[in-house]
């Protein structure tokens, strides 16, 4: 009888198991990942350093060239992912500069002033080593947006 028992349960373990891994499988046909639309305008930058500065601290959310790492691709992550970079572009988009004049400009300078970009969970566990400031860095990123936005008039896209 205990040996009957130990026969379903090893088949009932390993029809989960083929489950799970099927439907694994199949989410990964859901086309929902990042794409990246034409860049329409840049901002005027004040200096190639504030937009390498901005590449590597802002771009995979805020702008439209995005380059999620590759375990960003695979679904149910690269949903999460996909719905962070809308939300990202949604608040600045520094591939559309210019364009539709939503948000405040001085809300990118504070951001970045206080922390808050790029968040710290972008860097967990050695993710996006460049994105990670120093506080030189993160005062350079200040100055040169404070710059760019004044050159701009304060006009971004969103």
């Amino acid at each position: 009888m205990q040996r009957f028992v130990d026969l379903l349960t090893r088949r009932w373990w390993l029809t989960v198991l083929v489950v799970a891994v099927g439907l694994f499988a199949l989410i990964q046909l859901v086309p929902y990942r990042v794409d990246n639309p034409p860049v329409v305008n840049e901002p005027n930058w004040d200096s190639p350093q504030t937009r390498a500065l901005a590449v590597a601290a802002c771009f995979d959310c805020h702008s439209n060239e995005s380059k999620p790492l590759w375990f960003e691709k695979v679904a149910p992550l690269s949903w999460w992912i996909t719905n962070h970079v809308k939300e990202g572009r949604g608040a600045l988009n520094f591939s559309e500069w210019g364009t539709s004049g939503q948000g405040e400009s001085d809300d990118i300078v504070e951001s970045v002033r206080e922390g808050a970009m790029p968040p710290s969970n972008y860097t967990w566990f050695g993710l996006h080593k460049d994105a990670q400031l120093t506080p030189k860095q993160r005062q350079q990123l200040v100055d040169g947006l404070q710059r760019t936005l004044a050159q701009s008039g304060g006009h971004r896209g969103g």
